[in-house]
């Protein structure tokens, strides 16, 4: 798995801190930042959080890569609405041979990864047979209409994926650019940060969390799972029951990780 920050809106902090001033004073846009300094700057955003005025976070987002990841993952990544996704289509990419992901639990059974290995190997080769009888019907139906053969091809092979994919596994490995805003993410993170969120995703909004505190520290040394956002776990009788241990480990982790 990787994540990339791909592009951010610039000065950051900065510009959550003029969106703020603006709605506390009638002075003009022009002079908003004027005597912003990095300490006024954080003492504002201080008093933002404090407060609950979130909208003017609104204004900044990042963008991000992520590689490596399960169509399993994916699904529950773009459950969060107020984003922007674009992802590796398998309608127009050729899965033959495809990449897939190996839950760690499963890697540490050899039982269990021999059974896995096996299944992802059967299909594998399901969706290549299917692929291929269905691009060799498609072509044969388009050159009887007309169409030569090199296009008949071509354009039978992205029909046959679009059927062929059918087959594939929530294990099927992908890739997607994500964009989200400040406030989207500090929600992404009191979910995904979460000690029971599923283990990839989490890995994933560690690995945002973690770039994000690189570049903008004020801000997100407020983010986390919710037990370390705001104080409290939201779970009830569902809670991990750890939430001092993930604290102290999100402490460290802000720690190590504002402006690495």
């Amino acid at each position: 798995m990787k994540v990339t920050l791909l592009a951010h809106t610039p000065d950051p902090e900065n510009l959550v801190a003029t969106a703020a001033k603006l709605c506390y004073s009638s002075s003009d846009i022009g002079s908003l930042r004027d005597g912003l300094t990095e300490e006024k700057t954080e003492k504002f955003i201080d008093m933002l959080v404090s407060v609950g005025h979130e909208s003017v976070m609104e204004h900044v987002s990042f963008t991000f890569g992520i590689e490596g990841i399960s169509r399993a993952c994916s699904h529950q990544l773009v459950r969060h609405r107020i984003a922007s996704y674009s992802q590796k289509s398998q309608r127009y990419v050729n899965e033959n041979g495809f990449d897939f992901i190996t839950p760690p639990e499963i890697s540490a059974e050899p039982e269990a990864k021999a059974e896995f290995d096996r299944m992802i190997g059967e299909i594998s080769e399901s969706y290549s047979k299917i692929a291929d009888i269905l691009t060799e019907s498609h072509k044969a139906r388009f050159i009887s209409e007309g169409m030569d053969e090199k296009s008949a091809v071509s354009k039978a092979r992205k029909l046959a994926n679009e059927d062929a994919r059918f087959i594939l596994p929530n294990a099927c490995e992908t890739k997607i650019v994500v964009t989200m805003n400040v406030r989207s993410l500090f929600n992404f993170f009191r979910h995904r940060c979460c000690n029971r969120a599923q283990w990839e995703i989490r890995a994933v909004a560690n690995e945002m969390l973690k770039l994000c505190l690189q570049t903008a520290p004020h801000i997100f040394k407020y983010a986390g799972p919710s037990c370390v956002s705001s104080g409290k776990c939201p779970e009830g009788k569902q809670s991990c029951g750890k939430a001092s241990e993930i604290k102290k480990y999100f402490e460290q982790f802000i720690k190590d990780n504002s402006n690495a």
